[in-house]
Protein backbone atom coordinates (compact mmCIF):
# COMPACT_ATOMS: atom_id res chain seq x y z
CA UNK A 1 0.00 0.00 0.00
CA UNK A 2 1.19 3.86 -0.69
CA UNK A 3 0.37 4.51 2.45
CA UNK A 4 2.96 2.23 3.51
CA UNK A 5 5.83 3.31 1.78
CA UNK A 6 8.13 5.62 3.41
CA UNK A 7 8.81 8.89 1.74
CA UNK A 8 12.54 9.79 -0.08
CA UNK A 9 15.20 10.82 1.63
CA UNK A 10 15.65 13.95 -0.84
CA UNK A 11 11.60 14.69 0.35
CA UNK A 12 12.76 14.04 4.41
CA UNK A 13 15.88 15.86 4.19
CA UNK A 14 13.52 18.93 2.32
CA UNK A 15 10.83 19.10 4.79
CA UNK A 16 13.22 19.00 7.92
CA UNK A 17 15.63 22.01 6.01
CA UNK A 18 12.13 24.02 5.73
CA UNK A 19 11.26 22.64 9.94
CA UNK A 20 14.48 23.67 11.02
CA UNK A 21 14.24 27.39 9.92
CA UNK A 22 10.88 27.51 11.51
CA UNK A 23 12.14 26.35 14.83
CA UNK A 24 15.44 28.03 14.97
CA UNK A 25 13.18 31.78 14.67
CA UNK A 26 12.13 30.59 18.31
CA UNK A 27 15.37 29.70 19.75
CA UNK A 28 15.27 26.07 19.05
CA UNK A 29 18.10 23.64 18.01
CA UNK A 30 16.63 20.84 16.08
CA UNK A 31 19.80 18.84 15.07
CA UNK A 32 20.49 19.29 19.06
CA UNK A 33 17.24 17.90 20.22
CA UNK A 34 17.33 14.82 17.66
CA UNK A 35 20.76 14.22 18.97
CA UNK A 36 19.15 14.37 22.39
CA UNK A 37 16.06 12.65 21.83
CA UNK A 38 18.02 9.74 20.36
CA UNK A 39 19.99 9.08 23.25
CA UNK A 40 16.72 8.75 26.41
CA UNK A 41 16.92 4.97 26.73
CA UNK A 42 13.18 3.62 26.59
CA UNK A 43 12.90 0.32 28.31
CA UNK A 44 10.77 -1.89 26.77
CA UNK A 45 8.18 -4.03 29.11
CA UNK A 46 8.58 -7.66 28.39
CA UNK A 47 4.83 -8.57 29.14
CA UNK A 48 3.38 -7.21 26.23
CA UNK A 49 5.11 -10.16 24.08
CA UNK A 50 3.48 -12.75 26.00
CA UNK A 51 0.22 -11.53 27.14
CA UNK A 52 1.47 -11.15 31.46
CA UNK A 53 1.62 -15.00 30.79
CA UNK A 54 5.74 -15.44 32.13
CA UNK A 55 7.21 -19.13 31.82
CA UNK A 56 6.74 -20.76 34.89
CA UNK A 57 5.26 -23.82 35.42
CA UNK A 58 2.57 -23.76 38.49
CA UNK A 59 0.75 -26.66 39.88
CA UNK A 60 -2.51 -24.53 40.29
CA UNK A 61 -4.46 -21.83 37.93
CA UNK A 62 -4.00 -18.86 39.69
CA UNK A 63 -5.45 -15.18 39.29
CA UNK A 64 -3.99 -12.52 37.19
CA UNK A 65 -3.35 -10.33 40.29
CA UNK A 66 -4.92 -7.25 38.90
CA UNK A 67 -3.31 -8.16 35.51
CA UNK A 68 -4.98 -9.41 32.82
CA UNK A 69 -4.44 -8.95 28.53
CA UNK A 70 -7.65 -9.33 26.80
CA UNK A 71 -7.47 -10.36 23.91
CA UNK A 72 -6.76 -13.27 21.34
CA UNK A 73 -4.60 -12.11 18.98
CA UNK A 74 -2.27 -15.26 17.06
CA UNK A 75 1.73 -14.77 17.60
CA UNK A 76 2.19 -14.41 21.11
CA UNK A 77 5.63 -15.15 22.73
CA UNK A 78 5.78 -18.72 24.10
CA UNK A 79 9.53 -18.82 25.78
CA UNK A 80 12.20 -17.03 26.12
CA UNK A 81 14.24 -17.45 22.75
CA UNK A 82 10.78 -16.25 20.91
CA UNK A 83 9.97 -13.21 23.08
CA UNK A 84 13.88 -12.21 22.54
CA UNK A 85 13.36 -12.75 18.87
CA UNK A 86 10.40 -10.58 19.34
CA UNK A 87 12.51 -7.65 20.80
CA UNK A 88 14.66 -7.62 18.10
CA UNK A 89 12.23 -7.13 15.40
CA UNK A 90 11.01 -4.58 17.27
CA UNK A 91 13.99 -2.68 18.62
CA UNK A 92 14.89 -2.92 14.62
CA UNK A 93 12.40 -0.88 13.90
CA UNK A 94 12.29 2.13 16.88
CA UNK A 95 14.59 5.19 16.89
CA UNK A 96 17.37 5.89 19.47
CA UNK A 97 18.36 3.89 23.03
CA UNK A 98 16.09 0.80 23.98
CA UNK A 99 16.64 -0.94 26.98
CA UNK A 100 14.41 -4.61 28.00
CA UNK A 101 12.36 -4.44 31.15
CA UNK A 102 11.93 -8.38 32.86
CA UNK A 103 9.67 -9.64 35.82
CA UNK A 104 10.78 -12.64 37.64
CA UNK A 105 8.31 -14.85 36.60
CA UNK A 106 10.33 -14.70 32.95
CA UNK A 107 12.95 -17.16 34.75
CA UNK A 108 14.28 -19.72 32.58
CA UNK A 109 15.59 -22.51 34.20
CA UNK A 110 15.40 -25.74 31.43
CA UNK A 111 11.96 -27.09 32.06
CA UNK A 112 12.79 -27.07 35.82
CA UNK A 113 10.61 -25.13 38.53
CA UNK A 114 11.67 -22.87 40.23
CA UNK A 115 10.23 -21.38 43.48
CA UNK A 116 9.72 -17.67 43.41
CA UNK A 117 11.74 -16.65 46.59
CA UNK A 118 14.40 -18.68 44.74
CA UNK A 119 15.14 -17.18 41.64
CA UNK A 120 18.83 -16.15 40.99
CA UNK A 121 21.12 -14.53 38.54
CA UNK A 122 21.61 -17.98 36.40
CA UNK A 123 18.12 -18.26 35.78
CA UNK A 124 18.31 -14.73 33.80
CA UNK A 125 21.61 -15.65 31.98
CA UNK A 126 20.30 -16.10 28.25
CA UNK A 127 18.66 -12.64 29.01
CA UNK A 128 22.05 -11.33 30.14
CA UNK A 129 24.17 -12.75 27.08
CA UNK A 130 21.69 -11.38 24.62
CA UNK A 131 22.05 -7.80 26.52
CA UNK A 132 25.77 -7.80 26.02
CA UNK A 133 25.50 -9.01 22.37
CA UNK A 134 23.11 -6.24 21.57
CA UNK A 135 24.48 -3.71 24.22
CA UNK A 136 21.23 -3.19 25.80
CA UNK A 137 20.54 -2.12 29.76
CA UNK A 138 18.25 -4.46 31.37
CA UNK A 139 15.55 -3.73 33.95
CA UNK A 140 13.84 -5.74 36.73
CA UNK A 141 10.49 -6.04 38.26
CA UNK A 142 9.94 -8.92 41.23
CA UNK A 143 6.53 -10.70 40.28
CA UNK A 144 4.37 -10.12 43.25
CA UNK A 145 0.89 -11.61 41.62
CA UNK A 146 -0.44 -14.74 39.56
CA UNK A 147 0.77 -17.00 42.10
CA UNK A 148 -1.01 -19.18 45.14
CA UNK A 149 0.40 -17.42 47.61
CA UNK A 150 -1.25 -13.88 45.73
CA UNK A 151 -4.35 -15.00 45.15
CA UNK A 152 -6.54 -13.84 48.24
CA UNK A 153 -4.84 -10.55 46.80
CA UNK A 154 -1.99 -9.81 49.70
CA UNK A 155 1.86 -10.09 49.55
CA UNK A 156 3.85 -8.07 51.10
CA UNK A 157 1.00 -6.77 53.50
CA UNK A 158 -0.23 -10.05 54.08
CA UNK A 159 -1.52 -10.77 57.62
CA UNK A 160 -0.02 -14.42 57.28
CA UNK A 161 3.48 -14.29 58.46
CA UNK A 162 4.76 -16.95 56.64
CA UNK A 163 3.44 -15.85 52.97
CA UNK A 164 4.90 -12.07 54.16
CA UNK A 165 8.10 -13.71 54.34
CA UNK A 166 7.89 -15.68 51.17
CA UNK A 167 7.56 -12.69 49.49
CA UNK A 168 10.02 -10.53 51.20
CA UNK A 169 12.59 -13.27 50.20
CA UNK A 170 11.37 -12.61 46.58
CA UNK A 171 12.20 -9.19 46.80
CA UNK A 172 15.30 -9.57 48.31
CA UNK A 173 15.81 -12.36 45.46
CA UNK A 174 15.16 -9.84 42.74
CA UNK A 175 17.62 -6.80 44.12
CA UNK A 176 19.54 -10.07 43.69
CA UNK A 177 19.16 -10.52 40.41
CA UNK A 178 19.09 -6.96 39.23
CA UNK A 179 22.16 -6.09 41.04
CA UNK A 180 23.48 -8.83 38.90
CA UNK A 181 22.26 -7.47 35.84
CA UNK A 182 23.81 -4.04 36.70
CA UNK A 183 27.09 -5.36 37.25
CA UNK A 184 27.11 -7.81 34.39
CA UNK A 185 25.83 -4.90 31.68
CA UNK A 186 28.25 -2.07 33.35
CA UNK A 187 24.60 -0.25 33.35
CA UNK A 188 22.60 0.25 36.76
CA UNK A 189 19.36 -1.72 36.22
CA UNK A 190 15.96 -0.22 37.64
CA UNK A 191 14.63 -2.78 40.07
CA UNK A 192 10.67 -1.94 40.34
CA UNK A 193 8.78 -3.20 43.03
CA UNK A 194 4.48 -3.20 42.36
CA UNK A 195 2.04 -5.06 44.56
CA UNK A 196 -1.22 -5.83 44.20
CA UNK A 197 -2.87 -5.41 47.43
CA UNK A 198 -6.04 -4.52 48.11
CA UNK A 199 -10.05 -5.14 49.21
CA UNK A 200 -12.38 -5.31 46.82
CA UNK A 201 -14.91 -3.78 49.09
CA UNK A 202 -14.75 -1.94 52.17
CA UNK A 203 -11.98 -3.16 55.00
CA UNK A 204 -12.70 -2.49 58.31
CA UNK A 205 -9.00 -2.39 59.04
CA UNK A 206 -6.78 -0.42 56.62
CA UNK A 207 -3.89 0.51 59.09
CA UNK A 208 -2.42 -2.65 59.67
CA UNK A 209 -1.59 -3.98 56.02
CA UNK A 210 0.05 -0.81 55.71
CA UNK A 211 2.07 -1.37 58.85
CA UNK A 212 2.91 -4.65 58.00
CA UNK A 213 3.74 -3.37 54.38
CA UNK A 214 6.45 -0.68 55.80
CA UNK A 215 8.14 -3.38 57.78
CA UNK A 216 8.19 -5.56 55.27
CA UNK A 217 9.69 -3.37 52.37
CA UNK A 218 12.33 -2.10 55.10
CA UNK A 219 13.07 -5.56 55.45
CA UNK A 220 13.56 -6.35 51.30
CA UNK A 221 15.64 -2.57 51.08
CA UNK A 222 17.60 -3.29 53.83
CA UNK A 223 21.05 -1.77 53.66
CA UNK A 224 22.31 -4.87 55.55
CA UNK A 225 21.80 -7.25 52.26
CA UNK A 226 24.77 -5.36 50.86
CA UNK A 227 23.65 -4.35 47.36
CA UNK A 228 25.08 -1.90 45.33
CA UNK A 229 22.71 0.99 44.98
CA UNK A 230 24.53 1.98 42.08
CA UNK A 231 23.71 -0.84 40.49
CA UNK A 232 20.61 -2.01 41.34
CA UNK A 233 18.09 1.24 41.58
CA UNK A 234 14.86 0.17 43.81
CA UNK A 235 11.64 1.89 42.85
CA UNK A 236 8.01 1.74 44.23
CA UNK A 237 5.37 1.74 42.21
CA UNK A 238 1.58 3.23 43.70
CA UNK A 239 -1.97 2.16 42.40
CA UNK A 240 -5.19 4.03 42.96
CA UNK A 241 -7.29 0.31 42.10
CA UNK A 242 -7.40 -2.65 40.26
CA UNK A 243 -9.18 -5.85 39.53
CA UNK A 244 -10.06 -7.34 43.42
CA UNK A 245 -8.62 -3.99 45.07
CA UNK A 246 -11.55 -1.61 43.57
CA UNK A 247 -12.34 -0.10 46.98
CA UNK A 248 -8.59 -0.19 49.33
CA UNK A 249 -4.78 -0.27 47.62
CA UNK A 250 -2.53 -0.56 50.32
CA UNK A 251 0.21 0.83 48.06
CA UNK A 252 -1.10 3.92 47.69
CA UNK A 253 -0.14 7.45 45.83
CA UNK A 254 0.49 8.65 49.59
CA UNK A 255 1.97 5.76 51.35
CA UNK A 256 4.63 5.15 48.18
CA UNK A 257 5.84 9.03 48.27
CA UNK A 258 6.11 9.19 51.70
CA UNK A 259 7.86 5.73 51.90
CA UNK A 260 10.11 7.08 48.68
CA UNK A 261 10.95 10.31 50.57
CA UNK A 262 11.93 8.23 54.47
CA UNK A 263 14.21 5.81 52.37
CA UNK A 264 15.45 7.39 49.39
CA UNK A 265 14.56 4.83 47.12
CA UNK A 266 12.60 5.62 43.61
CA UNK A 267 9.45 6.70 43.42
CA UNK A 268 7.69 5.01 40.11
CA UNK A 269 4.37 7.29 38.50
CA UNK A 270 2.65 5.24 36.12
CA UNK A 271 -0.07 7.11 34.02
CA UNK A 272 -2.30 4.65 34.22
CA UNK A 273 -2.21 4.28 37.88
CA UNK A 274 -4.84 7.46 39.23
CA UNK A 275 -8.08 7.97 38.35
CA UNK A 276 -9.40 8.00 34.90
CA UNK A 277 -10.02 11.66 34.77
CA UNK A 278 -6.46 12.54 36.65
CA UNK A 279 -3.25 13.07 34.66
CA UNK A 280 0.50 12.63 36.41
CA UNK A 281 2.09 15.97 34.87
CA UNK A 282 1.62 18.17 37.34
CA UNK A 283 2.56 15.84 40.00
CA UNK A 284 6.14 15.75 38.51
CA UNK A 285 7.14 19.36 39.34
CA UNK A 286 6.21 18.74 43.26
CA UNK A 287 7.76 15.98 43.86
CA UNK A 288 10.72 16.09 42.40
CA UNK A 289 11.40 19.50 44.41
CA UNK A 290 12.32 16.48 46.86
CA UNK A 291 13.07 13.48 45.09
CA UNK A 292 16.12 13.45 43.45
CA UNK A 293 15.21 10.75 40.43
CA UNK A 294 11.80 9.10 39.05
CA UNK A 295 10.78 6.18 37.46
CA UNK A 296 7.69 7.32 34.23
CA UNK A 297 5.43 4.00 33.22
CA UNK A 298 3.94 5.21 29.94
CA UNK A 299 0.31 4.23 29.57
CA UNK A 300 -2.70 4.82 28.42
CA UNK A 301 -5.90 4.38 30.57
CA UNK A 302 -9.30 4.27 29.34
CA UNK A 303 -11.76 4.78 32.33
CA UNK A 304 -10.22 2.09 34.72
CA UNK A 305 -6.13 0.60 34.68
CA UNK A 306 -6.88 -0.90 31.25
CA UNK A 307 -2.98 -0.05 29.98
CA UNK A 308 -3.73 0.91 26.41
CA UNK A 309 -1.04 0.91 24.21
CA UNK A 310 0.35 4.93 24.30
CA UNK A 311 -0.54 7.10 21.63
CA UNK A 312 0.71 10.70 20.82
CA UNK A 313 -1.85 12.07 22.57
CA UNK A 314 -1.87 15.70 25.38
CA UNK A 315 -1.55 13.48 28.32
CA UNK A 316 1.81 11.85 27.11
CA UNK A 317 3.27 14.99 25.70
CA UNK A 318 2.47 17.23 28.84
CA UNK A 319 4.26 14.49 31.22
CA UNK A 320 7.26 15.24 29.09
CA UNK A 321 7.11 18.93 28.64
CA UNK A 322 6.99 19.34 32.53
CA UNK A 323 10.13 17.36 33.17
CA UNK A 324 12.09 19.28 30.39
CA UNK A 325 10.77 22.48 31.41
CA UNK A 326 12.25 21.43 34.72
CA UNK A 327 15.55 20.46 32.96
CA UNK A 328 15.14 17.00 34.78
CA UNK A 329 15.49 14.47 32.00
CA UNK A 330 18.05 13.77 33.00
CA UNK A 331 16.75 12.35 36.48
CA UNK A 332 13.89 10.40 34.97
CA UNK A 333 13.91 6.40 34.51
CA UNK A 334 11.56 6.27 31.40
CA UNK A 335 10.12 2.67 30.49
CA UNK A 336 6.73 1.69 29.41
CA UNK A 337 3.55 -0.40 30.93
CA UNK A 338 0.29 -1.94 28.69
CA UNK A 339 -0.16 -5.23 27.66
CA UNK A 340 -2.43 -5.27 24.46
CA UNK A 341 -3.83 -9.33 22.86
CA UNK A 342 -6.11 -7.71 20.95
CA UNK A 343 -3.72 -6.19 18.01
CA UNK A 344 -0.43 -7.58 16.47
CA UNK A 345 1.87 -7.44 19.54
CA UNK A 346 4.60 -6.34 17.62
CA UNK A 347 2.66 -3.26 16.13
CA UNK A 348 1.98 -2.54 19.82
CA UNK A 349 5.54 -2.40 21.04
CA UNK A 350 6.50 -0.01 18.00
CA UNK A 351 3.33 2.63 17.98
CA UNK A 352 3.76 2.55 22.39
CA UNK A 353 7.61 3.06 21.69
CA UNK A 354 7.15 5.75 18.88
CA UNK A 355 4.78 7.78 20.88
CA UNK A 356 6.87 8.20 23.66
CA UNK A 357 10.38 8.78 22.03
CA UNK A 358 7.80 11.35 20.04
CA UNK A 359 6.78 13.13 23.35
CA UNK A 360 10.42 13.54 24.23
CA UNK A 361 11.05 15.18 20.86
CA UNK A 362 8.07 17.46 20.97
CA UNK A 363 9.32 18.19 24.68
CA UNK A 364 12.70 19.03 23.38
CA UNK A 365 11.61 21.12 20.54
CA UNK A 366 9.48 23.30 23.05
CA UNK A 367 10.76 26.81 22.89
CA UNK A 368 10.66 27.22 26.91
CA UNK A 369 12.84 29.84 27.17
CA UNK A 370 10.86 32.26 25.14
CA UNK A 371 7.44 31.03 26.85
CA UNK A 372 8.78 31.73 30.67
CA UNK A 373 9.75 34.91 29.55
CA UNK A 374 6.85 35.88 28.32
CA UNK A 375 5.02 34.48 31.39
CA UNK A 376 7.25 36.32 33.46
CA UNK A 377 6.81 39.68 31.13
CA UNK A 378 3.20 39.34 32.42
CA UNK A 379 2.61 38.41 28.39
CA UNK A 380 -0.25 35.56 29.26
CA UNK A 381 -1.90 36.22 26.15
CA UNK A 382 1.41 35.58 23.81
CA UNK A 383 2.47 32.70 26.00
CA UNK A 384 -0.96 31.23 25.65
CA UNK A 385 -1.02 32.30 21.81
CA UNK A 386 2.63 30.12 21.08
CA UNK A 387 2.05 27.07 23.18
CA UNK A 388 -1.27 26.93 20.64
CA UNK A 389 1.02 27.49 17.70
CA UNK A 390 3.64 25.08 19.02
CA UNK A 391 0.76 22.51 17.85
CA UNK A 392 1.26 23.12 14.02
CA UNK A 393 4.62 23.60 13.75
CA UNK A 394 6.53 20.93 11.36
CA UNK A 395 7.33 18.78 14.52
CA UNK A 396 6.58 15.52 11.94
CA UNK A 397 9.66 16.43 9.77
CA UNK A 398 12.35 16.48 12.44
CA UNK A 399 10.68 13.13 13.76
CA UNK A 400 11.32 11.67 10.45
CA UNK A 401 14.52 12.96 10.49
CA UNK A 402 15.58 11.61 13.91
CA UNK A 403 13.96 8.09 12.18
CA UNK A 404 16.33 8.84 8.79
CA UNK A 405 19.36 9.28 10.81
CA UNK A 406 18.80 6.45 13.00
CA UNK A 407 18.55 4.16 10.04
CA UNK A 408 15.00 3.00 10.88
CA UNK A 409 11.57 2.86 8.65
CA UNK A 410 10.27 6.28 7.88
CA UNK A 411 6.71 7.00 8.42
CA UNK A 412 4.41 4.52 8.41
CA UNK A 413 7.25 2.01 5.99
CA UNK A 414 7.86 -0.23 9.66
CA UNK A 415 3.61 -1.64 9.36
CA UNK A 416 4.63 -3.78 6.14
CA UNK A 417 7.98 -4.58 8.28
CA UNK A 418 5.39 -5.65 10.83
CA UNK A 419 3.25 -7.32 8.22
CA UNK A 420 6.37 -9.30 6.73
CA UNK A 421 7.50 -10.69 10.31
CA UNK A 422 4.11 -11.87 11.50
CA UNK A 423 3.45 -13.67 8.05
CA UNK A 424 7.10 -15.46 8.29
CA UNK A 425 7.06 -15.70 12.34
CA UNK A 426 4.37 -15.00 14.33
CA UNK A 427 1.68 -17.19 12.01
CA UNK A 428 3.81 -20.19 12.32
CA UNK A 429 3.66 -20.20 16.09
CA UNK A 430 0.27 -21.70 16.09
Amino acid sequence: MKAYMAPTEKSVASAYNEARERYAALEVDTDDAIARVAAVPISLHCWQADDVAGFEALDEDVAGGGIMAIGNYPGRARNGDELRQDFDQVMSLLPGVQRANLHAFYAEADGARVLRDEVAPEHFAHWIDWAKDREVGLDFNPTYFAHPKADDGFTLSHKNEDIRAFWIRHGIASRRIAEHMGRELSNPCVNNHWIPDGSKDSPADRWSPRKRLVEAFDQVLSDAHGFDGALCVDAVESKLFGLGSEDYVVGSMEFYTAYALTRKVVQCLDMGHFHPTETIHDKISALMQFQERMLIHTSRPIRWDSDHVVLFNDDVRNVFFEIMRGDALDRVYVALDFFDASINRIAAYVIGTRATRKAILAALLDPSACLRELEDSGKLGQKLGLMEEQRTMPFGAVWDMLCQREEVPVGAAWISEVETYEAKVLSKRG
